[in-house]
């Protein structure tokens, strides 16, 4: 039997398609590519915005016109948040919610005796599952040491979708970068729906900067990357551990979500515009080249006119590397339903643009300010014209010449020019002697 995922939303969501294609793979099935003939289809879902959804369900009808006899599965966030609006679609076989992996094996092989198989995890726990996770072809791995939110940010569906905040031991987590280590990653990236949330839950509790430190002091891989972190939960000491070791990377992804100090209130966002600006400060300080993203909603209910210009202007001076841009989306069950001074669609689609072409233009500059520097870069992939493709540590994307087997190899590049978002550049240092393996499959657990 031949299986394949397509994957929306976030990271963690890329996480959780590994460990599924894993799971399946162990069943004996054998891998396929989205637009082929398969005979299983599963679509990991997110539902951050009504486009998501609208695209998780375009998803089904595209699988379903490729084999109308596949079993066509839908999970993820939307499945878990709104299983009803799924299953009225045709094209739909089984919804299986979040934290349920054996349904899914179940619903891949034709064994289910349920349509819908989800379960409130709000009320119930499910334990997170782990493994050495990564997607056919990266050379970097995710690894979701935290599950689930219990922030209620007024305007976000996760911890409805997610259920409550909980954590994967430290010992688990030293066990799966080992297994990382030895099948030849040079990156992982430490992955959570709340990942400042880290710690608490457990027995006894820990909090992220403690499982920082012992990341640093004996981490075998030699890149980890943070993902994302809200604001007021990037302590100086975080900033700290990151600045003094080798092996994090300069970036940091810290969501805004709006610029104004009265919508931040209304988002029920923990920090203020002054605080923002001056955290950037902080972590440009100790690290000048790291790259800091953000994530920005357009047209949240109350934002006016001028508004939203001093949101531009704030954004525009901060110095940013890229950010993610989200018109704002009413989402069923949260908060901001319910409050007043709903933008027109029009509208908020003009401010999201406003904000997206500012976005590029940031990522833009932050490329040209890397021309004349030498940056480690962990090559991907080799391009049809014969060049080397790759990440650097602060996360820009490298354009590189080299001869011989380059793939997951840590190489030196010198910046020559920007091209657009991307930075061209020299290999400094020679080719190791011995190319890197290039890891393959993944382990769950």
């Amino acid at each position: 039997m031949r299986f394949a995922i397509a994957t929306l939303g976030c990271k963690v969501n890329q996480y959780d398609s590994a460990l599924i294609e894993a799971r399946l793979l162990a069943l004996g099935m054998e891998r396929t590519e989205f637009v082929q003939p398969a005979d299983v289809y599963v679509v990991n879902t997110c539902t951050v915005t009504h486009r998501a959804d609208a695209e998780s369900v375009r998803l089904a009808r595209r699988a379903r016109k490729l084999n109308p006899d596949a079993r066509v599965i839908m999970t993820g966030c939307l499945a878990q948040a709104n299983p009803e609006l799924l299953a009225q679609a045709h094209e739909v076989d089984v919804v299986v919610g979040l934290g349920r992996p054996g349904d899914l094996e179940r619903a891949a092989t034709g064994n289910n005796t349920e349509r819908v198989m989800v379960s409130n995890l709000r009320k119930h726990t499910a334990p997170i599952e782990v493994g050495t996770a990564a997607l056919e072809g990266h050379t970097r791995a995710f690894l979701k040491v935290q599950e689930g939110c219990d922030q209620f940010c007024s305007f976000c569906i996760v911890p409805i979708a997610r259920g409550r905040s909980r954590s994967v031991p430290p010992r688990r987590i030293f066990e799966t970068l080992d297994e990382l280590a030895a099948r030849g990653f040079k990156e992982v990236v430490i992955s959570g729906v709340h990942l400042g949330g880290y710690g608490r839950d457990l027995d006894p509790a820990l909090d992220l900067t403690r499982l920082l430190e012992m990341i640093a002091e004996r981490c075998p891989i030699p890149r980890v990357r943070i993902s994302s972190l809200d604001p007021e939960e990037l302590t100086d000491q975080i900033i700290a551990i990151v600045a003094g070791s080798e092996c994090f990377c300069p970036h940091f992804h810290l969501p805004l979500q709006a610029g104004d100090d009265q919508i931040l209130v209304r988002m029920r966002r923990r920090y203020t515009t002054d605080y923002f600006r001056a955290l950037v400060e902080r972590v440009l300080a100790a690290m000048p080249e790291a790259a800091i993203g953000t994530d920005l909603i357009a047209g949240f209910p109350g934002e006016t006119a001028r508004q939203f210009d001093e949101y531009v202007k704030f954004v525009e001076r901060l110095p940013l590397a890229y950010f993610h841009v989200f018109p704002y989306s009413a989402r069923a069950g949260t908060t901001a339903t319910k409050l007043s001074g709903r933008i027109a669609a029009s509208e908020v689609k003009r401010r999201a643009a406003v904000m997206r072409h500012l976005g590029e233009q940031k990522r833009q500059q932050f490329t040209a300010g890397l021309v004349g520097k030498r940056l480690k870069v962990l090559l991907e992939r080799q391009t049809i014209a014969g060049e080397w493709q790759g990440y650097s540590r602060n996360y820009v994307s490298v354009l590189t010449n080299g001869d011989g087997r380059l793939t997951n190899c840590e190489v030196e590049v010198e910046g020559e020019f920007a091209q657009r978002s991307q930075l061209v550049g020299r290999l400094v240092n020679d080719a190791p002697a011995q190319p890197a393996s290039v890891p393959t499959g993944t382990i769950a657990r």
